[in-house]
């Protein structure tokens, strides 16, 4: 498996980026640019208008690092410019997502409500015999791993984009809840809604491939 890009602490990327080391620069660019154009895909309407909308973010880091203040961390304040830049090119491209009120596709239940219990049972709202969410761990070999991060994938792009970008920003990119609310001008509770959303029909997705592994070795046992 790959190893995960260990940058240099904000300080000294802030202070680098401010004397203009390209290195420094570079190092940015390969951590975050593959993120930062999947994000900016999912407000624009073209991959070439979402490369534009990464190369103008990265241009605004250059021209706004002298006035950048720390009050946030060096990613962060980097997705907020894309973010920025995404939302108005989208705009004109007439492709606006209402994050500031819940949509059709945010109602009704996460899971299948047959999986439990009804409300004349014993146990009313319980989860029936067997369908109780297995525990899982992560499969160790780097070909089970790759087919993890594939069914991931396949998750995320099956999502609405007002979906992806909220769990991408949450769970991909490790924001905190008020940062991404600050950066798609959402509210709070808007927020949980569309994060819990998204990240029930990844939850099925892993759920369905980890019960299909398992069966598999069950199989290979027998």
């Amino acid at each position: 498996m790959g190893h995960t890009l260990r940058l240099p602490s904000d300080d000294a990327l802030i202070q680098r980026l401010r004397d203009g080391d390209e290195t420094a620069f570079q190092l940015l660019l390969d951590a975050w640019s593959p993120s930062m154009l999947r994000l900016a895909r999912s407000f624009v309407s073209t991959n070439e208008s979402a490369e534009e909308v990464v190369q103008e973010a990265w241009l605004g880091v250059i021209r706004g690092i002298g006035g950048f203040e720390g009050r946030a961390s060096l990613k962060t304040w980097v997705f907020r410019i894309l973010v920025n830049i995404a939302k108005t090119r989208g705009t004109k491209e007439s492709r606006t997502l209402p994050f500031s009120s819940l949509l059709p596709e945010d109602e009704g239940p996460t899971v299948d409500p047959s999986r439990f219990r009804s409300d004349d049972d014993q146990y009313p709202g319980h989860w029936r015999s067997g369908e109780k969410p297995k525990p899982w761990t992560l499969p160790e070999s780097a070909a089970l791993n790759a087919e993890v991060r594939g069914v991931i994938a396949a998750a995320l792009a099956a999502l609405s984009d007002r979906h992806r970008i909220v769990v991408t920003l949450r769970d991909i990119e490790g924001h905190t809840s008020d940062e991404v609310c600050d950066m798609l001008k959402i509210s709070p509770g808007n927020q949980r809604v569309i994060l819990h959303r998204a990240r029930a029909v990844v939850r099925a997705r892993l759920e369905s491939y980890f019960a299909t592994v398992v069966a598999a070795e069950s199989d290979d046992l027998a």
